[in-house]
């Protein structure tokens, strides 16, 4: 069981401060409509979800702004306690002004995350719909919205607590099988059971992964020795001047990124210094953090300037990416080329930063090298914890498959089910919602 939420009453601007139609300003707690009720003029609001036409007085009692306010009586709102919610004009003085009245009046000003945690504390949604409204949030893309909003309305929590019931029920059998060690039809029957969930769980991990993917994004790193067009190649599959760009070679010292979507799929890309050995102290340090880039990045997209030739620091870096998600750009392709594909152990696209060629196939080999085989149309949102929970649990069970002895099998069910209990929050520690609270906005 979670402790109840703090008897606090919490407020906070939910909208974004600035120029606006209006602003919202959300009070919730057990006396939220008191405090609502202590700065405006209007003393009742009877009815659920009905928005009144009043004022909001300062300390001296003088109308300050006309506002909407509306009650959400508990359980029936978002955080499961009374919610008042005021709508100022829009504006940062006025918004700021109508939370400050608030937190005179007996509210304290709200924590991150604090509305949705209540939420999830209260019972009106578990940890995996508390992602997906953080996923909502955070959308960069129209398929990363879906798959949050699939998250959101249940999806997940549905998928998970059927594949934890069908968990619990061969555990349940097992219990009959050590009871009753010489019957043969419920060992048959549970390797059954086994093959199902391994199978929903592999498909569930697939959707997350999905999810995750477009949820979190593709990093992408440009590599290669000076000179070789990486920032003309940047600037290219942005389609605009983001990257300073001159003959002169090692002009990029720094990194630089910059974000497009690619089918739907968030990049980042980052443009690094040249490649080489310099005893340029600033140079050196770019180099050092280009090396650093390529090797926290998802794919490498390395950079030869195919009119120049293969070198051996080319060779030297190049064998440093087989194995990783990488390819070989041979960029001024519309000059002679000098580089033979032949000589390169990895994928080799012909490309051409001025005239625009080959960029298409680039993105759509990144995208390919990102995604392999994950359905991003049936993607999940889930947050790197829950994807580790469910590929432990598929794990576990997949071990519990392969095992001989029964007491493990029942052993290894528990930990899957464990899991997938984390995984929608059940029984989660203050540590983990503090980590995972602490991730939204003010006023959510």
């Amino acid at each position: 069981m979670h402790k109840l939420a703090s008897p606090d009453t919490i407020a906070a601007i939910s909208t974004a401060l600035g120029h606006s139609g209006i602003a919202i300003i959300r009070i919730s707690g057990l006396d939220a409509v008191n405090v609502a009720c202590r700065i405006v003029k209007r003393k009742e609001f009877p009815e659920h979800g009905r928005m009144y036409l009043t004022s909001l007085l300062d300390d001296d009692g003088k109308v300050i702004d006309r506002v909407l306010v509306v009650k959400f009586s508990a359980p029936h709102s978002y955080t499961g306690e009374d919610i008042v919610e005021i709508h100022t004009h829009g504006g940062s003085l006025i918004a700021r002004t109508c939370l400050e009245l608030a937190v005179k009046n007996g509210a304290r000003l709200a924590e991150p995350g604090e509305f949705t945690r209540r939420a999830f504390i209260n019972g009106r949604i578990d940890l995996s719909q508390a992602e997906g409204v953080l996923g909502v949030i955070q959308a960069k893309s129209q398929e990363a919205l879906r798959a949050a909003a699939r998250t959101l309305t249940g999806e997940l929590s549905h998928r998970a607590h059927k594949i934890h019931d069908e968990i619990l029920a061969l555990q349940s059998s097992m219990e009959i099988q050590l009871d009753f060690p010489e019957g043969e039809t419920v060992s048959d029957d549970i390797a059954a059971g086994l093959g199902r969930v391994i199978s929903e769980l592999q498909e569930l991990v697939s959707q997350c992964s999905a999810g995750m993917l477009l949820r979190e994004g593709l990093r992408v790193v440009i590599a290669g020795r000076p000179n070789a067009g990486k920032s003309s190649l940047m600037n290219a599959l942005l389609g605009r001047n983001r990257a300073i760009v001159t003959d002169i070679p090692g002009t990029t010292r720094d990194i630089i990124e910059e974000g497009l979507v690619i089918h739907g799929v968030p990049v980042r890309l980052v443009d690094t210094a040249g490649l080489r050995e310099t005893r340029d102290v600033i140079e050196a340090e770019g180099v050092k953090l280009a090396l650093q880039a390529v090797s926290e990045g998802d794919v490498c997209l390395y950079v030869i300037d195919a009119s120049s030739g293969l070198e051996r620091e080319d060779r030297e870096y190049l064998s440093q990416l087989v194995d990783r998600n990488a390819l070989v750009l041979l960029n001024k392709s519309d000059l002679e080329c000098r580089v033979r594909d032949e000589d390169i152990p990895l994928r080799v696209m012909n490309v051409s930063a001025k005239t625009g060629q080959g960029l298409d196939d680039v993105k759509n080999a990144m995208y390919e090298l990102a995604c392999s085989d994950a359905a991003l149309s049936e993607g999940l949102n889930v947050s790197a914890m829950q994807l580790e929970e469910l590929r432990g649990s598929l794990q576990a069970v997949r071990d519990a498959r392969d095992s001989l002895d029964e007491d493990v099998i029942a052993g290894l069910l528990g930990v899957a089910r464990v899991s997938l209990l984390r995984v929608l929050g059940i029984d989660a520690g203050d540590e983990l919602l503090e980590s995972m609270f602490s991730r939204f906005c003010v006023g959510k």
